[in-house]
This record gives structure tokens, sequence and C-alpha cells, in this order.
């Protein structure tokens, strides 16, 4: 487990990696984290101990209001999550959890899911050519699914829905890919909207737009018309 304090918005966040190491069911080409294993299957982690240990030693010396469960991969597959859940449900903070939004479709991490304060779905493709050559699924994945999965899970989540877009140069910046993510913007109707751009070092020189791109195109994904 490793975690990181931070203030946002004059909230005390706690940032939390349950994951002894990546494992998801993308295996994305800009992750920062490099390769992993690639799974959706529920994966037995041994360090629910370590992490209520450290956990609660956070808790008590620090003033925290929200935990944001943001893992090296995808937090929901970790065995214990209900348990993680419940220990910071019953200190009574907020949390929030990142999922890349295939598996919010799945009825068994649904229901994990369901108990989280806020969920950040993602994305960053628009088409299964780029969906499959930049994110590198699960066999079998495509793009309608992870839009319609998040859409559904929107519709019957009683929390808040966050949905980042991530553009990307040469990939998802184009006009016809722009629409396709307007439509899937609305589709999902999600309770707050986050429309970022690649901001690792790493990947900036290939994938990465400059502010008043990203200003642009913030515009035309919040139209209305």
């Amino acid at each position: 487990m490793n975690f990181q304090l931070y203030k946002e918005n004059n909230k005390n966040i706690l940032k939390l990696n349950i994951l002894d190491e990546k494992i998801c069911n993308y295996d994305c080409i800009f992750c920062p984290i490099g390769r992993g294993k690639k799974t959706d299957k529920i994966q037995k982690i041994d360090n629910l101990q370590d992490i209520i240990n450290e956990l609660n030693l956070l808790i008590n010396n620090n003033s925290i209001d929200l935990i944001y469960i943001n893992s090296m991969g995808e937090a929901l597959i970790h065995n214990e999550i209900i348990k993680i859940i419940a220990f910071i449900k019953q200190k009574n903070i907020r949390i929030k959890l990142l999922s890349n939004g295939y598996i919010l479709g799945f009825k068994e991490f649904q229901t994990i899911a369901n108990l989280c304060d806020e969920i950040v779905g993602e994305l960053k493709t628009i088409n299964n050519e780029d969906f499959y050559k930049y994110q590198r699924p699960i066999e079998n994945y495509n793009i309608e699914t992870l839009i319609n999965n998040m859409a559904k899970f929107k519709k019957q989540y009683e929390g808040k829905f966050i949905l980042e877009v991530t553009i990307l140069n040469n990939i998802n910046n184009d006009n016809e890919s722009l629409e396709k993510l307007k439509d899937a913007i609305n589709k999902i109707n999600p309770d707050e909207l986050l429309i970022e751009k690649e901001t690792n070092d790493i990947f900036i020189k290939k994938y990465g737009i400059t502010n008043k791109e990203l200003e642009d195109i913030k515009i035309k994904l919040t139209n209305k018309c």
C-alpha cells in the first residue's frame, strides 16, 4: 500500500493505492505505471491487515475529509475491498474510487462501487480501433460496452458519478472523435465532467495538446447545441 496526503478545494484528501502491483483489465500504452497483470477477475491479495493498520494510523494522526482509492490498476478487483471500504465508513470519512469504468457493468463490482460516495469513470479512446491499439483491453471488450456500462451504472447509482475524459493528440482530438465523445458524455450523463489533457512528462510530446486546444475542446464537448 502507498498513499499521498494533499489538499484540494479546501479538503484534506488521502489518495490510497491498495494494490501491491499493477493489475488491470487494460494494458494502456500511455499508462505511467507500465505493464502488469491483465484480468477482470477478483484477485486474492494478502495485504488487508497492513492496509487497515496504516489507514488507522493515518486517520488518527490527520484530519481527513475524503479517501480517494486510486490504485495501480483496477482497485475493484481486490478481494478484500469491501472490508477496506467498511473500515473507512466506520471512521465517517467519504470515499471516492477511480475505475476505468468497464467493470462497473459487472454486477459483483457494481455492488461494491455502490458503497462509495463518489465514483470516477474514464474515457480515453472513442472507437474500437484506437481502444484495442492504445488501451489494449481484455479480449472481446469494446468501446460501446464501456460507454453502456458507465451509463447503466450512473442510472442506478445514488452517489456522485464523475466522468474523466482525457484528450490525446492524434487519438481523440479530431472533429469526428469529438462528436463521438460528446454523444458518449450525453449518454453517460455524469454528475460532473472533467476534461483533461495528458500531463505525464513521458507522454506529453506524443499525446499532449496545448492549453488553448484543451479550452476549445471543452467548449465543443459541453456545448448543448
